[in-house]
């Protein structure tokens, strides 16, 4: 089942996509279940947006990939490394990336994204499943320059528009079958099968769960593979996983400041 959630008339809605339309859901599904309303609007007359605003956190995966380890010059952490992006970052599917004026080398990494459903603490591995309300696409934009400079990632990671999630929540999805793949401008950048991750879906879920109490709307992107790479103002971005549709973005700099 794909969940949306979308703009029409002025207002905010959710829905679940059946063929050209979307049934519209009588609240967000994530607190107040599939009741439908009885209406349904037309795809082509919906802005799809983020499908989930994060209600505390973005959790992040870095180098779960070893040829992405490998690229960045190090070595694969024996466990899952951990950082946050703010809330504030996401934007959805077709919105615009903002490139700051503080960067000059601002790149995309491709990546699946797990939504949480219920309150999570101290997850067991085998009960991760149950915390799971769907899956969705990610971008973990990053100024990489920053990154570098900074020694952390808060800064590099976080700016507003940094963390594009979309198109819709799949609630029935295999990871184990499916391939990311990352184009800029249709140039393949990024390509690989999901189960090239080093720590798995249930092995992170239990890990950042006995961190921080994941809540209900919570992400958390699984990590990136190799190819990862600049793009500059104008570019379209698109991040595509089978079974999941293409998250598309246009990116554009920033206005000086006045």
């Amino acid at each position: 089942m794909k969940i949306a959630r979308f703009s029409h008339d002025d207002a905010i809605m959710y829905g679940i996509i059946d063929g050209s339309d979307l049934v519209v859901l009588a609240g967000d599904p994530m607190f107040t279940g599939y009741e439908t309303t009885g209406a349904r609007v037309a795809l082509a007359d919906a802005a799809l947006l983020a499908p989930v605003i994060p209600r505390s956190k973005v959790v992040c995966v870095g180098k779960n990939y070893h040829d992405h380890a490998a690229e960045m010059g190090g070595v694969a952490p024996e466990e899952p490394l951990l950082f946050l992006k703010p809330n504030t970052a996401v934007i959805g599917p077709n919105d615009t990336i903002v490139r700051p004026t503080l960067s000059e080398q601002t790149e995309h990494e491709g990546e699946l994204v797990v939504v949480i459903g219920k309150i999570a603490k101290n997850v067991k591995a085998e009960n991760a499943f149950d915390y799971v309300l769907g899956y969705t696409i990610g971008n973990d934009v990053t100024a990489r320059d920053l990154q570098r400079k900074d020694g952390q990632w808060s800064r590099a990671k976080g700016f507003d528009t940094f963390c594009p999630l979309g198109p819709v929540i799949e609630t029935d999805f295999d990871p184990a079958s499916a391939t990311i793949e990352t184009r800029v401008n249709g140039e393949i950048r990024q390509q690989a099968p999901l189960t090239d991750m080093i720590h798995s879906i249930p092995a992170i879920i239990e890990y950042a769960s006995a961190v921080f109490t994941l809540l209900p709307g919570d992400v958390i992107m699984t990590g990136t593979p190799a190819g990862v790479g600049p793009f500059v103002a104008g570019d379209v971005v698109e991040v595509e996983i089978s079974g999941l549709g293409i998250l598309r973005n246009t990116a554009r700099d920033a206005a000086p400041a006045s």
